[in-house]
């Protein structure tokens, strides 16, 4: 026996092979690149993801396979035509083309249907865009998918979403089907051509057609919700008041439950998952803030980013950092497409070290504001994703959450959660609550120090407000230097801040 399991993210395609005792046999890794064609764009090759997808699987197949189950990014757009294939490149969920056309009165009456706010990322956004600059593109298109089920109709031909990737924005939450009504709010009753047929957990599974994997035709495969779902599952968040962080190219903190509530603060997102549902709060911006704090300071890796981290006293001598780095602004656990980053406090006192600090501190930050937007108090913490591979990182989020913070034993745990889908899907489990029980795997907890981080989080918020303040008139700023910019032609150079001297200098 034998399972394949892929995690196709945003910047990395992963498949896992796995045995029948459910141990990592193998994993396989192909980045994937983000294009940024403009400002605000994000989009991704489909052909080029699909082609990660088959060298990935073909690296770790075992002798046999009993089913290959798929978890992908979420949200964006993934457009092809009749024949299944590409229109022109996939726009992601962190495309911020379409900020400007997000209503905010639109998106609250959205909430009270969908459970989940408007962001420029989500299809509602992309497809009024595409209708008023490329509505070509949308004529040549049949079908609106999102990279799992771009993934799934390579596979298996059969095009349709799971209900996890349908739940934003289309979706009347509790009747767990498309709403004409919120189609009608967005101006988007032309659009409902474009959607794909919805999979619910008794659907979620076809017989391979492509002969791309090497694997025989017919052998099963699995839709597995996309990949913030499938990664709290894998972590063993599968039970109402479990909660997750995933460490990732987004933040995303999420707490399962049995009934969405839909009379709340409209923010975040809520997501049909097997048998409940998970409010999620996935922040714009995540670990690319640290790539980028290692292109600043100098440094290989964020590793080294931590270790240094890691000499600065907590607080970073009174540096506070803004983490809110995309051109689409944040949108979990607040929505402002105005937000951007920022140092605070920075005098000549600072170093590197608290740079590094600094950084990390933000960050966590975020996780702490969604289990507050969250409503619930969970009793534990279950993180993955990169950054989870950081004892500073994980210390740091124990100490200002206050709550135990445990870590999966896999090294791909979006996977792990698809390969759990899978066992229930295909009957080999009785339950997704029983695959977890069987196969999820932790590490020891890490426990909080009391008072390490005192009223951290209350002044972060104060920070936050007062600077918010300035966000619309830098994006009046940053509108008159594009101006500028189309008139005449610049070099761009690299800031690199605050490397350490040379000897002898």
């Amino acid at each position: 026996m034998g399972f394949i399991c892929v995690d196709a993210g945003t910047t990395v395609i992963k498949a896992v092979g796995y045995d029948d005792s459910g141990a990592e046999i193998a994993v396989a890794r192909r980045e994937t690149g983000v294009s940024r064609p403009a400002p605000g764009h994000a989009e991704q090759d489909m052909r080029a993801v699909w082609d990660a997808v088959v060298r990935t699987v073909r690296e770790v197949a075992p002798p046999s396979v009993d089913f290959v189950a798929v978890t992908a990014q979420g949200d964006g757009v993934w457009l092809v035509d009749s024949y299944g294939e590409p229109t022109g490149p996939a726009i992601l969920w962190n495309d911020g083309r379409a900020a400007a056309l997000i209503d905010s009165g639109k998106s609250d009456a959205a909430f009270r249907v969908s459970g989940s706010a408007s962001a420029s990322g989500l299809p509602n956004a992309i497809l009024t865009w595409l209708k008023q600059h490329d509505p070509d593109r949308l004529d040549r298109s049949a079908t609106a998918l999102t990279c799992g089920g771009w993934i799934f109709s390579r596979l298996t031909g059969v095009v349709a979403s799971d209900e996890s990737d349908g739940s934003a924005p289309f979706m009347d939450l509790l009747a767990r089907r498309y709403s004409p009504d919120l189609l009608s709010l967005f101006g988007l009753e032309w659009a409902e051509r474009l959607l794909p047929p919805l999979l619910d957990d008794s659907h979620r599974v076809a017989g391979l057609t492509s002969d791309a994997l090497g694997l025989p035709l017919g052998t099963p495969v699995v839709m597995a919700p996309y990949d913030i779902v499938s990664t709290a599952i894998g972590a063993g968040a599968v039970s109402a008041g479990q909660a997750c962080s995933i460490l990732g190219t987004t933040i995303c903190t999420e707490t399962v439950v049995d009934t969405p509530s839909l009379d709340g603060d409209p923010i975040g997102i809520t997501i049909a998952m097997p048998g409940r549902y998970l409010r999620a709060f996935p922040s714009f911006a995540g670990t690319e803030v640290l790539q980028w704090a290692c292109r600043l300071l100098g440094l290989p890796d964020p590793a080294a980013l931590t270790e240094l981290a890691a000499g600065s006293e907590p607080g970073a001598g009174g540096l506070a950092f803004l983490p809110y780095f995309s051109p689409a602004g944040e949108r979990a656990p607040f929505s402002d497409p105005l937000a951007r980053g920022a140092f605070l406090g920075m005098t000549f006192e600072h170093g590197r070290e608290h740079v590094a600090r600094a950084v990390l501190e933000g960050l966590t930050m975020v996780v702490q504001d969604s289990l507050a937007a969250s409503g619930t108090r969970p009793h534990e913490l279950r993180v993955c994703g990169g950054g989870a591979a950081s004892p500073v990182w994980t210390q740091l989020i124990a100490d200002v959450t206050g709550l135990p913070v445990l870590r999966s034993a896999d090294a791909e745990v979006g996977a792990r959660g698809a390969f759990l889908v899978g066992l229930a899907a295909t009957g080999a489990s009785p339950s997704l609550e029983a695959a977890a029980e069987s196969f999820v795997r932790l590490r020891e907890p890490v426990q909080p120090v009391p008072g390490r981080y005192g009223e951290a989080y209350t002044d972060f918020l104060a920070v936050r407000a007062d600077n918010a303040r300035s966000w619309p008139r830098l994006a009046e700023m940053r509108s008159r230097s594009r101006s500028e910019r189309s008139e005449r032609p610049i070099r761009h150079s690299r800031l690199t801040l605050m490397r350490p001297p040379k000897e002898g200098a």
